[in-house]
């Protein structure tokens, strides 16, 4: 498995290659996107210590950790946060597939990393028809190495996606990382087409939108279930499960009824909670002693309050503990029951317009504005 023609098979096999693309999967080498040092399934692998290994990692389908932290040194024992990859090459092709791309568009991408999606876009496009934005001038200056190096060149710009570039009107826009509201500004650079872009906010960012664009406007459903880095203009803080707890003796017990488990495993119900439950997030941790006992974490991205609601199997009743000027079980709780009382719709059933540069989620119909 140290090849294109290797990681071709792999996709073939499970049907991940959509029409169009395969040319550009088996002509466009992986290993010239990625650096000597990489870090794959929380394994770090070097390039000069072990070549094979490091090049078997890179034809996997799987997604390779190019840079951390920022590209900033980080004193030891700090918290580590992966901030720019080569995505898992199953995913960009789905994200492509939604892209819908004909071979005449022109295409901006926002956030080119390591170069290698707008490779596989240039050579389905030509160089000239792609153009990609990086906010790190490092790795704009990188990618555009690496795509010289095999033989494309896309227009690279350093900049933020979020604002867009000159070169407008684009037909296709693809957005590499999380956004928590699309920008008016996109649909400007693409006033007739269609943008494909992770979405999502703190609470649950797993959705792809695809929005298609008309007069000014984008309306759209979502698709997949998606694992993108938050965009670095508005990501919020992150860290280590201690660096959000304080105050431990002086939280508000409580109990509830709803079984923690039964939100935290729903993503459906995490996708409408979030509408409800702004600049949070959570974290299942589940004992190591096989008693099946966990507790589930839910954290306010400015750290200055949080919730704990300890599940233990076969019981009815659950421990609440919550500190803070925000009551986070409390808000979580009462969205999940908003959601229950709609019907408990699922995901596909929302939609995403973005009127007069307002955002709206919707249920069923874009009269029916939920948030």
């Amino acid at each position: 498995m140290s090849s294109p023609a290797h990681l071709v098979e792999a996709l073939a096999n499970k049907r991940a290659i959509p029409p169009g693309w395969r040319e550009a999967v088996a002509s466009v080498p992986r290993e010239l996107f990625l650096p000597d040092i990489v870090e794959v399934e929380d394994q770090v692998i070097s390039r000069e210590s072990d070549p094979e290994e490091w090049l078997e990692a890179v034809y996997r389908d799987v997604p390779v950790i190019t840079q951390v932290n920022d590209g900033q040194e980080a004193a030891e024992g700090a918290y580590r946060r992966p901030t720019s990859s080569s995505s898992m090459p199953s995913v960009m092709l789905e994200m492509l597939d939604l892209l819908d791309v004909d071979d005449h568009h022109r295409v901006l991408e926002l956030g080119a990393g390591t170069g290698y999606n707008a490779a596989w876009l240039a050579h389905r496009l030509g160089s000239h028809r792609v153009t990609s934005i990086e906010v790190d001038a490092t790795l704009a200056e990188q990618a555009r190495k690496n795509l010289a190096a095999a033989g494309y060149s896309p227009r690279i710009e350093c900049g933020d996606g979020d604002a867009g570039v000159a070169g407008a009107p684009f037909d296709r826009l693809i957005a590499t990382y999380t956004v928590p509201a699309i920008p008016a500004r996109w649909i400007e650079q693409v006033p007739t087409g269609r943008i494909v872009a992770p979405w999502g906010g703190s609470f649950f960012s797993h959705s792809y939108a695809v929005l298609d664009t008309a007069n000014g406007q984008a309306h759209g459903r979502f698709h997949g279930y998606p694992a993108f880095m938050a965009s670095r203009t508005r990501r919020p803080h992150r860290g280590y499960l201690r660096d959000f707890l304080h105050h431990l003796d002086q939280g508000t017990a409580s109990h509830t009824a709803l079984s923690p488990l039964e939100i935290a495993h729903d993503s459906d119900a995490l996708f409408f909670i979030a509408l409800d439950v702004p600049a949070a997030w959570h974290l299942l941790a589940q004992a190591q002693d096989g008693s099946g006992e966990a507790t589930w974490w839910l954290l306010a991205d400015d750290r200055k309050s949080w919730a704990a609601v300890e599940y233990v199997p076969h019981q009815t009743r659950y421990e609440v503990d919550q500190y803070g000027p925000r009551r986070l079980w409390d808000e979580v709780q009462a969205a999940y029951h908003r959601w229950a009382e709609r019907g408990r719709p699922g995901r596909d059933q929302a939609g995403l317009s973005v009127v007069a540069g307002q955002q709206r989620l919707w249920l069923d119909d874009p009269g029916n504005i939920i948030a």
